[in-house]
């Protein structure tokens, strides 16, 4: 019994080890500075967003082996933004509504990006999804981008072990900016 509570507080530990670093890099500032993600809650939302999906499909990869890892990452987003919007100030009648919406909402990208990238020229399609959803349909260059760097992470996650996932010792590609 003890050995299957002390797994299930391990993976949950795991869970909150990946999640800080995919937030960590989500909150990078040259995402904000150079590519011209807004700087305000909804840009660092769908910042985490899209970070949470390079990571999710990296461990879609590992089948039954990664369901519960991608199922806590879920959860471990959803009460992060529900602590996120009760220091914000958001009266407890509504942040139940609000995290339902941003639930739909990473739904939506994950169809979006999902449908992107299984494309024959996924760039394209990935880049008019970043550029709806993070650019707010707006800002194709920059959306574009985007999207280099979340093939090339994709790339980069794709050539890590599920331990190396697990256990967060993984890395996202360095970021590189085009010359303005």
């Amino acid at each position: 019994m003890f050995a299957r509570l002390f797994s299930l507080f391990q993976n949950k530990e795991q869970a909150y080890a990946v999640y800080g670093k995919l937030v960590s890099q989500a909150r990078n500032p040259v995402f904000y500075q150079d590519f011209g993600v807004t700087d305000d809650i909804d840009g660092r939302f769908d910042m985490i967003l899209l970070h949470l999906f390079i990571v999710d499909r990296r461990f879609e990869k590992e089948g039954d082996a990664a369901k519960k890892i991608r199922r806590q990452l879920q959860e471990v987003m959803i009460a992060d933004m529900d602590r996120s919007l009760r220091e914000m100030g958001v009266g407890d009648m509504s942040v139940g509504k609000e995290v339902k919406k941003m639930g739909a909402a990473w739904f939506g990208r994950v169809k979006a990006y999902s449908r992107a990238i299984l494309a024959d020229a996924p760039k394209p399609g990935l880049a008019a999804a970043i550029a709806k959803n993070v650019y707010k349909g707006s800002e194709i260059n920059k959306a574009e981008q985007l999207a280099d760097y979340a093939l090339e992470a994709l790339q980069k996650l794709a050539g890590c072990s599920f331990e190396e996932m697990l256990t967060s010792q993984f890395e996202f590609p360095d970021i590189k900016v085009e010359a303005k």
